[in-house]
């Protein structure tokens, strides 16, 4: 194994990844290092890119939470994993396991929980570290190309749609027909939902169509919420917001049925515009979803290992990175590019 390998870095906030040459790291007690295959390309990576949350990363730091590869070397004390084993990597970096978040299976949301591609480094890099309990298990027959954008955009997608609670038969909103909802409106549909697509990208919602959404909507025509209204009857029993826009934020409340639920997993910079009348009046739950937990992870792969959901990727280079992140900005990806490796 050679000794360096190429990453793209943050450096500065706000300014182009830096192509560069790092050390490939050494697996410490309880690590394990992952020579990446795949790596998907998120949303998130361009926010954490840009500083704009609250928390924000210490640069220089390697951004990708979606990393697929094989396992290379088992540092002392790594139990319950060997070298070969095919892992993904993903935005749960690891949590402390023992406070009442963790004892609860909410370790996303644990105090001392790390975060790949955030706080610690992540996978647009040859070679990454990781905890050996909180990697995906891979399953075999699944390509670890279309895995990648599983271990974050398809456990978002799927936990959301777990928390608006809608059974099956009845209605669910995918707000955002992009990298999240492409996939969220497969999961709806394997859950006996029927579901209902918006965006503002036509061609998004020709996609949505195909994969099976029941009714879609464009969110730029000004009746989208009365389209909504009148094609399910009254609102959706459940709504899962995967855009990051403010404006679909408070769309989509308005599109909720009376005593829905109305789920946030897009994290646009702002506050969140609430219609306080519409909400207590008509006795709607607003939730945030943070991810998933291990066992949603579990989940979420087994119905893609038995072909029933598969992620729509573009296959890039890493040096391409700048040009991906310009197009996501714009909104200019339909389905969720992936960086090859192999």
């Amino acid at each position: 194994m050679t000794s360096k390998m190429h990453v793209a870095v943050v450096e500065q906030f706000g300014k182009p990844l830096v192509l560069q040459e790092w050390d490939i790291p050494r697996p410490g007690p309880g690590q394990i290092l992952v020579k990446t295959e795949a790596c998907g390309v998120c949303h998130t990576d361009l926010h954490a890119a840009s500083g704009d949350w609250p928390l924000k990363p210490k640069v220089p730091f390697i951004p990708g939470h979606e990393a697929i590869g094989r396992v290379v070397a088992v540092g002392a004390g790594a139990k319950n994993i060997k070298e070969g084993d095919r892992v993904g990597v993903p935005w749960l970096y690891s949590a402390c396991g023992h406070c009442e978040y963790c004892l609860t299976a909410w370790e996303t949301i644990c105090a001392e929980a790390e975060f790949g591609g955030y706080t610690k480094n992540g996978g647009f890099a040859e070679y990454l570290l990781a905890d050996p309990d909180y990697v995906a298990r891979i399953p075999d027959k699944l390509d670890p190309k279309l895995a990648a954008p599983l271990i974050c955009a398809g456990i978002t997608s799927y936990k959301g749609i777990k928390e608006t609670k809608a059974r099956p038969g009845e209605w669910i909103v995918i707000s955002g027909a992009g990298g999240l909802g492409h996939l969220g409106i497969q999961y709806a549909k394997i859950m006996g939902l029927q579901v209902c697509a918006v965006d503002i990208d036509d061609a998004k919602l020709t996609l949505a169509k195909q994969l099976g959404a029941d009714l879609v909507v464009n969110a730029r025509h000004a009746d989208a919420e009365e389209a909504v209204k009148k094609g399910t009857n009254g609102g959706a029993h459940g709504v899962l917001i995967t855009a990051p826009s403010l404006g679909a934020f408070k769309q989509g409340v308005a599109m909720t049925r009376k005593r829905g639920t109305c789920v946030l997993v897009g994290l646009p910079p702002g506050d969140f515009p609430v219609p306080l009348f519409d909400v207590v009046a008509n006795c709607i739950t607003i939730r945030g979803s943070f991810v998933g937990n291990r066992e949603d992870m579990a989940e979420t792969l087994a119905f893609a290992a038995e072909g029933k959901v598969k992620a729509d990727i573009e296959l890039q280079p890493l040096s391409a990175i700048n040009a991906i992140f310009d197009r996501l900005e714009h909104g200019k990806v339909d389905g969720r590019v992936v960086l090859d490796f192999v």
